[in-house]
């Protein structure tokens, strides 16, 4: 169980969508979809600690401390040529970045600085020393809130909980971070060791009644002298309270602990063991005419072929197969859950419909959307349906392509009458787009065009126009990060040197996940001059400084601060790009991994931009259903002529890339765009329901509400009768509730893309007059400021302020559309 208040951690579900979003359903409908990282975000009430991690070295440029401006700016000016040129170089060249990280490869043999430079972990030994210490801290600060008794200590009560959670957090997600990265298995085991010791103190917390009780008392005082941003952590800590039982009697509060648990592991067996009714169907190999010849071999054994019902393989035999009663077949089959897949969903649902009520929700569906944009089923409602009509129009010009197809391939030159089964759809699509693709160039011929260094350089050239914030390489120290092909880049601003450490883990080897990502490992926060003296007070000898101490060594900066120094964002970015296996050839991307790296990066922006003083709303810590709002906007900018013209250059010729490319390849992408977007709808409807009071009834059956969900909002109809999909969809699990939020957000990132940046029109997308609006508006509150009116703030619509009638501006947002 993963405690439900003292826990917010990164929001590493928002990372599933960068690597796999939820279009890719579209291309992989047969597969059981699910990642195991979002099944580690399940406990809606977690929101009191979050994560940060980086280091300030004075050795560098970019860490000087100096409050005059000009004095960086200096530096800046003549170095930036340098440094942008050793950007593209750190990733294209490997001679390049052998010379480049020397003394980081000389680690093996020379005295560790510590894993992210946290003085702590220069050993597995070093993991427990950190999460005692931490643990001190809180402890101490538990003591203070629970005594207090005066107007200034209760004035203080918000400050001491959100620093209580970001001391808790600093273990838990930098721990969750090593346990699941880190090569070594000592410094995996250590990990997991200190993640243990935190954890089991997070789970004395949540039973301590008096810490709530304390923080109410602070709110009945005069609260005035409190900003917006202290007003809003200290309303999340209340709705967490509420959320986690803690005022309810003894015995109902060992349910909801009991519930919780058993929830976490029922899920958990969900996503994990999800498996078809059929592990295989056996064919001959002449019933599967039109596979790839090379696939039907891989399966085959004494002239029959044993073929999977789900993964890649039955995806690939419907695209291709022509005999339709064969595809039929394969469909029925990756279409059909186990019934103990079911029925441990079905026992999910119900556990969570019975641990909301609980505390006092109509379902766990109103439970969990409290706190959200739309923080009712009746508004999610509203804006699914608006979403739903705008698309009736494309979805049916693009059906009517696939009649087409139909009727052609049955020798008809009439296609009104063809009618397109379930098991058509696949077939027939890829028969559209490999006639489309045919008048195309070859799809790699565009990856010449990007490297992974030049769309590296590209990122921090558009970050530079937009925001004032560049990339620069850094050295790493030895022990600083978990691989020798981890690269370290300093964010660097104009006007305030160093704000944030970004590690990149870019390069695809052997036994790492596949799954791109973003982590915040430590992020922003105030640390009081009173902290630094505690520090003093206690300073280990591994410590240079209080102030070094009070962040355990990791990245901080004094520039601008009164009182104190600001904790910096140290985030941690996973891809799994493929290296060339020409040493003197750099990694090339596809577009759609363009894609993915700028998406990924607006996670990372939002966690750079967004440093406020209180971890619990700092960067990505957001609503759920406002997180992917800055990195949906980043496929914008991935597309647009005027960005692409930053950095796209042939990596042998230098020459720039030709725009068309790029619309061709959007083209050919969307072809059936309107077809993902309809599945998408109703899959958020069938999270809806499924988490609606009807998972409480008697005879509550997923697979009629499944079903019936299908048959109300895709053309395409209800799968046959004897299927069960929903089996297989884990991110009931991970989701539970707001799988809506993914079209939300990327209906607020086309509305940004089109009022604040103009849709990239006379240059609107590297306008810094445009980046600095959508900063000061929206980037920089984090989540310290409400969500709605950062959206009006940034679009200058007045309907979409928080006050504003709930399903009416979930109508406005949803009549807007997604074309």
């Amino acid at each position: 169980m993963r405690p439900a208040v003292l826990y917010s951690g990164c929001q590493d579900w928002a990372r599933w969508v960068t690597t796999n979003p939820p279009q890719m359903l579209k291309q992989t409908s047969s597969v059981p979809w699910i990642c195991a990282r979002c099944t580690r975000q399940q406990q809606p009430l977690r929101r009191l600690l979050h994560t940060s991690s980086s280091r300030h070295d004075n050795s560098h440029p970019a860490a000087v401390r100096s409050k005059q401006p000009n004095t960086f700016s200096s530096i800046q000016s003549s170095s930036s040529k340098h440094n942008d040129h050793a950007l593209r170089q750190i990733f294209d060249s490997p001679a390049f970045w052998s010379e480049f990280s020397q003394h980081s490869r000389a680690s093996y043999m020379r005295r560790s600085h510590g894993l992210f430079q946290n003085k702590y972990l220069t050993s597995p030994e070093g993991f427990e020393r950190f999460a005692q210490s931490n643990l001190r801290k809180a402890k101490k600060i538990v003591d203070q809130v629970l005594q207090a008794k005066s107007k200034e200590e209760y004035g203080k009560v918000v400050k001491q909980l959100d620093r209580l959670s970001d001391l808790l957090c600093r273990v838990i997600d930098l721990s969750d971070f090593v346990r699941a990265t880190h090569p070594d298995r000592l410094i995996e085991a250590a990990a997991v060791r200190a993640h243990s010791i935190m954890y089991e103190y997070m789970n004395v917390l949540n039973a301590t009644t008096g810490l709530a009780e304390q923080l109410e008392v602070a709110l009945s005082d005069d609260t005035k002298l409190w900003d917006e941003e202290e007003k809003m952590v200290a309303d999340i800590l209340r709705r967490d309270f509420a959320k986690s039982a803690i005022d309810l009697p003894q015995s109902k509060k060992d349910r909801f602990v009991a519930l919780s648990q058993e929830i976490n592991l029922v899920g958990s067996h969900f996503s994990e063991s999800m498996s078809p009714a059929k592990q295989y169907l056996t064919f001959n190999k002449s019933q599967l005419q039109g596979a790839d010849p090379m696939l039907i071999q891989q399966y085959s054994n004494w002239g029959q072929v044993d073929l999977p019902t789900v993964g890649m393989p039955s995806l690939m035999a419907l695209r291709t197969v022509k005999d339709p009663e064969i595809r039929k077949e394969i469909f029925m089959g990756s279409r059909t859950a186990s019934r103990s897949t079911v029925r441990m969903l079905e026992l999910l649902l119900k556990k969570r419909s019975e641990l909301a009520n609980l505390v006092g929700f109509e379902s766990y569906l109103h439970m969990a959307l409290e706190d959200k944009m739309l923080n009712h089923p009746s508004s999610v409602h509203n804006f699914l349906y608006q979403v739903s009509q705008e698309n009736r129009s494309p979805m049916a010009a693009q059906l009517d392509q696939l009649r087409a197809a139909k009727a052609h391939a049955a020798g008809t030159a009439n296609s009104t009458g063809s009618h397109i089964d379930p098991w058509d759809k696949e077939y027939y699509m890829t028969q559209v787009l490999q006639s489309t693709r045919s008048k195309q160039r070859r799809p790699d011929f565009l990856s010449s065009y990007l490297s992974l260094g030049t769309v590296m350089q590209g990122l921090s050239r558009l970050f530079s126009r937009l925001y004032g914030v560049q990339f620069v390489p850094h050295n790493t120290m030895p022990g600083e990060t978990w691989n020798s092909d981890v690269r370290r880049l300093d964010v660097i601003s104009e006007t305030e040197g160093l704000v944030a450490v970004l590690y990149c883990d870019l390069f695809a080897r052997e036994g790492k996940s596949p799954n791109p990502a973003h982590f915040t490992l430590r992020c922003s926060r105030f640390i009081s001059d009173e902290e630094i003296n505690e520090s003093r007070e206690r300073m280990e000898p591994i410590f240079e400084s209080p102030e070094e101490a009070s962040n355990d060594g990791m990245a901080y900066s004094s520039y601008g601060q009164k009182g104190g120094i600001m904790q910096l964002p140290t985030i941690a970015l996973i891809c799994d790009f493929s290296l060339s296996s020409n040493p003197r050839k750099p990694a090339l991307l596809s577009f759609g991994e363009v894609t993915t790296l700028f998406h990924e990066m607006g996670h990372a922006i939002h966690s750079i931009l967004g440093r406020t003083r209180f971890q619990n709303v700092s960067g990505t810590r957001v609503a759920t259903d406002f997180a992917e709002l800055p990195s949906i906007l980043m496929e914008h900018f991935a597309a647009d002529k005027d960005v692409l013209s930053l950095f796209a250059r042939h990596y042998e010729t230098d020459e720039p890339l030709p725009y068309e490319m790029i619309t061709d390849q959007l083209s050919f992408e969307k072809k059936f765009e309107a077809f993902d977007v309809e599945n998408q709808l109703t899959l958020s409807f069938l999270d809806q329901a499924v988490h609606s009071p009807a998972a409480a009834q008697a005879g509550f059956d997923s697979t009629a509400i499944y079903h019936a969900m299908q048959s109300k909002y895709s053309q395409f109809g209800p799968d046959p009768r004897g299927t069960c999909w929903q089996g297989f969809f884990g991110h009931l699990f991970g989701y539970g509730g707001t799988y809506y939020s993914y079209l939300f957000d990327r209906v607020l990132a086309k509305r940004i893309w089109r009022d604040v940046f103009k849709s990239g029109k006379e240059r609107g997308a590297v306008t810094r007059e445009h980046g600095e609006r959508f900063k000061s508006e929206l980037l920089q509150h984090g989540g310290g400021k409400d969500a709605w009116e950062c959206l009006k703030g940034a679009t200058g619509d007045s309907r979409l302020s928080k006050d504003a009638d709930p399903k009416e501006k979930a109508s406005v947002i949803g009549g807007g559309g997604l074309k």
